[in-house]
């Protein structure tokens, strides 16, 4: 077991309150993370205005050799970790551990943010539309066709309310300090493991220290973090996308209802991308907000959902150490039950079918976590309530 505190402008402290990290399968405690509280934040943001200054003072082309450095350190190194050091292997094991994701899957995620941090030059250039970069240090120049422009910070810090599901979403903060903006991270309860991990290899490449803070807490420090930073991104359900709908200050990351749609001009060949449909609901066992939710076609629609049930149908949860785990567990006490029931009084609509229903019964109970097999459901109409809904598993309608 490891302690990790609270990071106030990168130097570590002690809070008397300590939630504990736990092993999703046997209950063992990984972490105990110190917790901030409002208070603490709001004294912090006083000095939120040094953090920008420090990394204004290194040029952006020096910023991004040092994301690249990091890089190597993320991915390879040995690192510190709260009280103790962590490994590549360490990092992967705990991660998978707490969050319920199969290890290969969080080595993965790992490669996916060396990608960024090594490419970080051409990220910016893309971000930017090839802009000077320096301009984004004095507020003004000419971009290339001899125009002056100018951009201006709108704040020190960017507040980021991260999520627990899906380590993946962690890339979107990666360019924020090239860009001289610091950092105010507020961990998922279940992933404090990656905000931490990224912050010691920031500080072990040459990223000033008073530039990124951590606050691990409960709920309300997430609304703080939006209360307190000028500008925030946060994750989230529908319900939170509404929240904050309209808000310039809060860029709001919620559910992808992302589909797959087959025209009247390749309906008929939809055997060809069987492979596709099947990857893009699976992979990652589903949580990103870029996995199908819903397959729409003109026809063969009952066809196309048996074909998808076929495959993904018979799966079943292996250990979070098997190289063909496909499922990520759920974590969170009640959760996995309550959508598992919310399905079911939905599939009571006229109009639907489940389709993976031989193969047995979705949803998989243990002592400390539970496990939703993936679940395909044919409906008749775009009506349909369950068309119209997305969840963290290998889930899908076929309308």
């Amino acid at each position: 077991m490891v302690k990790i505190p609270v990071l106030r402008w990168g130097q570590p402290y002690e809070s008397l309150e300590n939630d504990k990290v736990v092993h999703f399968i046997t209950g063992e405690v990984l972490a105990e993370v110190g917790q901030s509280n409002p208070g603490l934040l709001a004294k912090d943001m006083k000095k939120a205005d040094r953090a920008r200054e420090v990394l204004r003072e290194i040029p952006i082309k020096n910023l991004v050799e040092m994301m690249k450095k990091a890089a190597d350190f993320y991915l390879n190194a040995t690192l510190p970790m709260g009280d103790g050091q962590q490994s590549p292997d360490d990092f992967a094991r705990q991660q998978s551990a707490s969050t319920g994701l199969p290890e290969h899957m969080t080595k993965f995620n790992m490669e996916k943010n060396h990608f960024v941090l090594s490419n970080m030059d051409r990220i910016l250039d893309c971000l930017t539309r090839g802009l000077p970069l320096d301009i984004l240090t004095r507020g003004y120049g000419e971009e290339g066709r001899g125009v002056t422009v100018s951009y201006q910070a709108q704040t020190p810090v960017l507040g980021m309310v991260l999520p627990s599901n899906s380590p993946g979403v962690h890339t979107l903060w990666l360019p924020v300090i090239p860009m001289q903006i610091g950092l105010i991270l507020k961990p998922g309860p279940q992933e404090p493991w990656t905000p931490y991990r990224m912050a010691a290899a920031f500080f072990e490449a040459g990223i000033p220290k008073e530039c990124i803070g951590i606050y691990p807490g409960k709920g309300e420090m997430g609304a703080e973090v939006v209360n307190r930073c000028r500008r925030t991104m946060i994750f989230g359900s529908t319900q939170t996308v509404k929240q904050y709908e309209g808000n310039p200050r809060v860029q709001v990351h919620g559910p992808g209802f992302s589909k797959i749609l087959l025209g009247d001009d390749c309906v008929d060949d939809w055997e060809q991308y069987i492979d596709l449909m099947v990857d893009s609901i699976y992979k990652n066992s589903g949580r990103g907000c870029i996995n199908c939710s819903g397959i729409w076609a003109s026809r063969h629609t009952k066809e196309i959902a048996a074909a998808i049930a076929e495959r993904v149908g018979p799966i079943e949860a292996l250990p979070p150490e098997d190289p063909d785990s496909g499922l990520a567990a759920f974590t969170v006490p009640g959760q996995a039950q309550a959508v598992h029931a919310s399905i079911l009084e939905k599939l009571k609509e006229s109009g639907t079918t489940d389709m993976t229903e031989k193969w047995g019964s979705r949803l998989i109970e243990k002592e400390y976590c539970c496990y939703l097999r993936p679940w395909i459901i044919h409906c008749d109409s775009p009506d349909r309530e369950v068309a119209n809904t997305e969840f963290m598993f290998p889930y899908s309608t076929v309308v």
